[in-house]
């Protein structure tokens, strides 16, 4: 079961459900991988502190051009849908930082005169999260973890999260933290999934973005389900908008401070709060009475 946890806007509380629903679900079996696709900004590492076991350097193929063989055609230029490439006269502008490693202007230079050389634009860490019990002695309970690590400066983090998904073990519970927004790298998370669990808060900010995320999942033709965070600091709004959209809420989580106090210290919540535990198992369950598993 592949679940991808995602929000339409940050700030919801997407990343403390999926940390604790891992958590919860890798006590119990032992299948179980959390993958952190916020390639640009991951902190699940924060609350589980992984022994990262692999580290791989993502590469994007980009174009160099030989001056002695190019002819200005502009093809190359022609067929670049994001200007990574520019023939100007007697002279080809490459920009490396907007390239996505398609090939096309390599394939359009008749001449020969464009091969392609990596540049490398993150990383890849693969790991596992080992839980004691009470005692503090490993209780051979563990959970694989990969995320995805943007290097500074880089704007494109898809190539990024394509070889993140690509370490995702073929089967399992695979809990994928999604970025927040809906934009191309939420769609390149998501796809793939077997569900879509939105995160999302009764709030005017919370309404508008969770549609939006709603027209998105929707489009890429998933079945999703959401959960409200902060359930009681609103109105009903969200619900009254799910219940007319035919979207089941899965959970209602309660504002708690001691839940803030635990995760601004990287705690995992479901070791502290037991109330929050029994939540995200009652999720859990939720899903897969929701997924065919």
């Amino acid at each position: 079961m592949r679940i991808a946890i995602a929000s339409g806007k940050g700030g919801t509380g997407k990343t403390t459900v999926a940390v604790n629903m891992a958590a919860v679900a890798a006590r119990h079996r032992e299948d179980v991988t959390y993958i952190d696709c916020d390639v640009e900004e991951p902190n699940g590492h924060i609350f589980f502190k992984p022994t990262v076991e692999k580290i791989e350097t993502v590469m994007v193929p980009v174009p160099r051009v030989d001056d002695s063989k190019c002819t200005y055609c502009g093809e190359c230029g022609y067929i670049c849908q994001y200007k990574a490439i520019v023939s100007i006269l007697n002279k080809v502008l490459t920009f490396p930082e907007l390239c996505h490693g398609c090939g096309g202007c390599t394939l359009v230079c008749q001449d020969g005169a464009i091969t392609e050389i990596p540049r490398a634009v993150g990383k890849v860490e693969i790991g596992s999260v080992h839980f004691s019990d009470e005692t503090g002695l490993m209780n051979g309970k563990h959970l694989g973890m990969v995320q995805g690590v943007l290097d500074v400066k880089e704007a494109m983090p898809g190539p990024v999260i394509r070889r993140v998904k690509a370490y995702i073990p073929d089967s399992g519970l695979r809990i994928i933290d999604a970025p927040p927004g809906t934009s191309c790298p939420v769609v390149e998370s998501v796809r793939g999934s077997d569900y879509v669990l939105l995160v999302t808060e009764p709030t005017p900010f919370g309404l508008h973005d969770l549609t939006i995320a709603v027209e998105t999942v929707r489009e890429m033709g998933l079945p999703m389900g959401v959960v409200i965070n902060r359930a009681d600091i609103g109105d009903d709004r969200v619900t009254r908008y799910c219940k007319s959209e035919r979207i089941t809420v899965l959970a209602e989580i309660p504002d708690d401070r001691r839940v803030a106090e635990v995760y601004s210290r990287g705690g995992i919540i479901v070791d502290a709060i037991s109330w929050f535990a029994e939540c995200m198992q009652g999720l859990l369950q939720r899903l897969s009475e929701e997924v065919a598993v």
